[in-house]
């Protein structure tokens, strides 16, 4: 039986905050894919330089197609080698537009039942205005970031579980995640 729990969803949604608290409260390690991704990254090729001059000439949107494969791969590279964990996915890592990373992704966690999505309301529109309130970005008229997150579909098809954050302390979130997973931890 597993005993990893795995935190999805859009930037800003408490993922990393509430990894911490699962960590400590289960006495499990920690394991976040944004301080590990960029070694994943290089193990395939990824180009820095490349990286930098998207990001700056093409923006935001446009840098996140560049890292979709490298994604994907790191996403297969960290359940490979952490297991025992709490571990909690950067926001892009778990919505793909291509259907083959998607379809990755999604064989790599499916023996993973513990997949829980983060959002702060049922209600995507009241969520995209929360996380638009939580991230300070610069929007370039491309899709609005937390809008593309919420509303793809990509992590409601790999998420086992939903937990709604709004009008709750992390602590209170950590209590549901530990009542949904039952004694699956």
């Amino acid at each position: 039986m597993t005993s990893e729990i795995i935190l999805i969803g859009p930037i800003g949604a408490g993922k990393s905050t509430i990894g911490g608290l699962l960590s400590h409260r289960l006495g499990l390690p920690q394991c976040s894919m944004d301080k590990l991704r960029w070694s994943y990254y290089k193990e395939i090729g990824y180009d820095e330089d490349l990286a930098e001059h998207i990001r700056k000439t093409e923006g935001f949107w446009e840098i996140n197609q560049y890292w979709q494969p490298f994604e994907a791969y790191a996403v297969e590279r960290l359940l490979q080698e952490h297991n025992q964990c709490v571990i909690d996915f950067g926001a892009g890592h778990s919505v793909y537009e291509d259907v083959d990373l998607f379809q990755r992704v999604q064989r790599a966690l499916a023996p993973y039942p513990n997949v829980i999505l983060l959002l702060p309301s049922p209600d995507l529109d009241e969520s995209i205005r929360i996380l638009n309130e939580r991230n300070e970005y610069v929007f370039d008229g491309k899709p609005n970031v937390n809008e593309h997150l919420v509303r793809h579909s990509s992590n409601y098809e790999l998420a086992k579980f939903t937990v709604y954050t709004k009008n709750k302390r992390p602590e209170e979130s950590c209590d549901e995640i530990l009542n949904l997973m039952g004694n699956s931890v």
